[in-house]
């Protein structure tokens, strides 16, 4: 199959399920076919598909294993989430016009740092503002030192894990343990209310199409080729005199983002934003779906996250006790059988069933069987395929001579049979 055959191919999948999401499923919840929790379920599944993207463009394209993407996740929802507690004014348990956490721990008028959030501009700009400041400056750090491998695996663990410690103090005035959650208005309409929510999926739907279809431009392009390199071997790519610290800065800063705005997304459909989704477990969980998934093939990580947390849902209620080992024993099983993920079974069909069919073909006898061609009776003291074969002698085949009359082997004297007439006559001569 070609590759433009394989582009078609998928560009017309991206296109059906690009309709499912933004039209058929909001028009199935708006008729009462499908539920407002299951659209909200489905709205989270697709946050977390952006977020595996991010770590996939990373670890399946350019080799680096994050495990911090959570943090950016995180930022992204906590910088919106600062406006969603903005917008909830006097409504809340205490009728002030502050966040109820901050009465809580004694402030009778909002900090400083929280006032600009009122406006949703400056919220969404500190969406991407803020995760690609830190992802700028601790790559630039990491990159310039050429850390890579497992180390730069455990940085990432550990700034990870810095950040969580850091947003449960309560003196960061970030909501401590409890996060930010009771969220009232977004843009001026009710988050709780059903059409909202709907535009939330539809807009998080096409935001997860819109990031596949840039992945997907940006690994054909020469910088993907480079990502591609940079994994298979950094050494030779800084011999062909290409700067791999400043390509894998741009793709750690663009993963970033990717991560952040996915966080965002997911604070007002979920309903709540708090430390434990910046765990460096949240992190392992993102490696996981894509694994599960198929690493580097962009399709894979949405693959894996959809179904990796369709089966938490699912197991957290029916078998809450082993969610744990349901988790470990699928990602050990692809592991071992699946190695290209979920998105590799069609093709491990195919050739399985193009092997089939041509041990088949080499076991089934031919009938009828082959012709074999007669020698002309004009032809003397040519074998039978070179008389098929007028051009020489084939493929080094030295063919034998045979009598067109008698059709038996013509011999020398010497190599007469020793017997008979012949044979008394030549030892009479002697």
């Amino acid at each position: 199959m070609s590759a433009s055959t394989t582009r078609r191919i998928e560009f017309i999948a991206v296109a059906v399920i690009a309709t499912l999401l933004i039209v058929v499923f909001p028009l199935l919840n708006s008729a009462g076919v499908i539920s407002n929790f299951t659209l909200n379920l489905w709205g989270k599944y697709l946050c977390y598909a952006l977020l595996a993207i991010s770590v996939d463009l990373l670890w399946g394209y350019t080799g680096l294993l994050s495990l911090g993407q959570a943090l950016f996740f995180s930022l992204g929802g906590y910088m919106l989430g600062m406006h969603l507690m903005r917008m909830i004014g006097d409504l809340g348990q205490y009728k002030k016009p502050i966040p109820d956490f901050l009465i809580f721990l004694g402030w009778t008028e909002l900090p400083t740092f929280w006032k600009p959030f009122s406006s949703f501009p400056f919220a969404a700009a500190m969406v991407v503002l803020l995760p690609g400041l830190v992802a700028l400056i601790f790559g630039f750090l990491a990159f310039r030192s050429r850390i890579k491998g497992v180390y730069f695996s455990i940085l990432t663990q550990a700034l990870t894990y810095g950040g969580s410690l850091m947003f449960f103090r309560n003196d960061l005035l970030m909501g401590g343990n409890n996060g930010f959650t009771d969220y009232k208005f977004l843009l001026g309409a009710d988050v709780r209310d059903a059409s909202t929510q709907r535009a939330l999926f539809i807009a998080t739907a096409v935001t997860l199409v819109l990031v596949y279809l840039g992945c997907s431009w940006l690994s054909r392009t020469k910088l993907g080729l480079i990502q591609r390199a940079i994994r298979d071997g950094e050494n030779r790519v800084l011999f062909s005199g290409y700067a791999a610290a400043g390509f894998k800065l741009f793709i750690f800063v663009v993963a970033a983002l990717i991560a952040s705005v996915g966080g965002a997304l997911y604070v007002p459909q979920v309903g709540i934003i708090n430390p434990s989704e910046m765990t460096p477990d949240k992190s392992l969980e993102a490696v996981v779906w894509v694994a599960v998934g198929g690493r580097g093939t962009l399709v894979g990580p949405v693959v894996g996250a959809i179904v990796v947390n369709a089966l938490k849902s699912w197991a957290t209620r029916a078998y809450p006790d082993l969610w744990l080992f349901f988790l470990g024993g699928m990602f050990i099983i692809v592991v071992l059988l699946l190695p290209g993920g979920i998105v590799s079974v069609p093709g491990r069909i195919k050739t399985w069933w193009a092997r089939r069919a041509a041990a088949i073909a080499v076991m089934r006898p031919s009938w009828p069987p082959p012709r074999i061609p007669r020698v002309p009776p004009g032809i003397k003291g040519r074998s039978m395929i070179s008389a098929a074969c007028p051009g020489g002698r084939e493929s080094g085949y030295q063919a034998r001579p045979w009598s067109a009359s008698r059709g038996r082997r013509r011999v020398s004297s010497p190599m007469r049979r020793r017997s008979g007439r012949g044979w008394r006559r030549h030892r009479g001569r002697r």
